[in-house]
C-alpha cells in the first residue's frame, strides 16, 4: 500500500528531491511473510503466510523458538513519478525514480535523494517493512503497517541520474536493472562518480577506493528489476 502522490511545490525536472526519514513507528504488533520470489520451489504449496508477532519494546520478532530477528523498520517504497517518456509504470519495479527500492538501509535517520522527472515530483511512500535481509529472496519482508514522518526538500542544482542515500555511518549508491550485472555496474559507477565529485580524488582513485573499502550488496532480486547498492563507510574520511 502506498501513500501519494504528493505534489512538491517548486520541484522541477533536473532537481533532486531530498527525503529525510525523521521517524518510523510500528503501530501494530504483527506482520507477515509470504513465500515466493527467487527460488519459489522451496515453498510448500498450500501453506499460507507466516504471521509474526512484533515485540515493539525490545524491537525483535521470534521467527521460530530460539530464532529472534531484530527489527529495523523502513519503507520499502519511496519514490517520485518516472520520466514522462516512460509513460505509465507499475509500482513494483524500481528505477531511476526510486520507488520500490526495498533497501533495508533506509531506516529512520537516513536521507534519500531522488532525481525529479516531472513538475511537482509526485512523491509516494509505503510498503512497510519491519525487518528484511539483503536480497528479499522470498519476495517479502516482515510486511506490516508503518507510521512515519519525512521531510521533503527540493535541491536545485543537485543533478542525479540515480537515487542516492546517506546514513549516520555510510554513503550509499544504487542501481537497478533486469540484468543483475548491469545493476551492479550502475551502483559501482554511481559510487565512483560520487567520490570523484565530493572527496578530492579522480575516478581512478575513486574506483580503487570502492574496491578497498566499499561493500557491494544485492538489495533485492524479486521486484522485476533487480537492485544493487554500494555502501562506503564515512569513518574512513578524516
Amino acid at each position: 500500500m502506498l501513500t501519494g502522490p504528493v505534489f512538491v511545490t517548486g520541484a522541477e525536472p533536473g532537481d533532486a528531491l531530498e527525503v529525510k526519514v525523521l521517524s518510523i513507528d510500528l503501530p501494530i504488533a504483527y506482520g507477515y511473510n509470504g513465500c515466493s520470489g527467487f527460488i519459489r520451489e522451496n515453498c510448500i504449496a498450500g501453506r499460507g503466510p507466516t504471521i509474526l508477532r512484533l515485540d515493539r519494546k525490545n524491537m525483535t520478532s521470534e521467527f521460530l523458538p530460539g530464532i529472534v530477528i531484530p527489527l529495523r523498520p523502513f519503507f520499502g517504497s519511496m519514490g517520485v513519478a518516472p520520466p514522462l517518456a516512460v509513460g505509465r509504470v507499475s509500482s513494483n519495479p524500481p528505477s531511476t525514480h526510486a520507488g520500490n527500492l526495498d533497501n533495508k538501509e533506509l531506516v529512520a535517520g537516513t536521507t534519500l535523494w531522488i532525481p525529479v522527472h516531472v513538475t511537482g515530483a509526485l512523491f509516494e511512500i509505503g510498503d512497510g517493512h519491519a525487518a528484511q535481509g539483503d536480497g528479499e529472496v522470498d519476495q517479502t519482508a516482515i510486511e506490516t503497517s508503518l507510521r512515519g514522518r519525512v521531510q521533503l526538500t527540493v535541491r536545485k542544482g543537485m543533478t542525479l541520474m540515480w537515487p542516492r542515500a546517506e546514513t549516520d555511518t555510510h554513503f550509499i549508491s544504487m542501481g537497478t536493472d533486469v540484468d543483475l550485472t548491469v545493476a551492479t555496474r550502475v551502483a559501482i559507477q554511481e559510487m565512483v562518480d560520487f567520490l570523484a565529485a565530493t572527496k578530492k580524488m579522480d575516478k581512478h582513485q575513486a574506483y580503487q577506493l570502492t574496491s578497498l573499502a566499499g561493500d557491494v550488496a544485492i538489495t533485492q532480486l524479486v521486484d522485476g528489476t533487480m537492485g544493487v547498492h554500494v555502501k562506503m563507510p564515512k569513518s574512513i574520511f578524516k
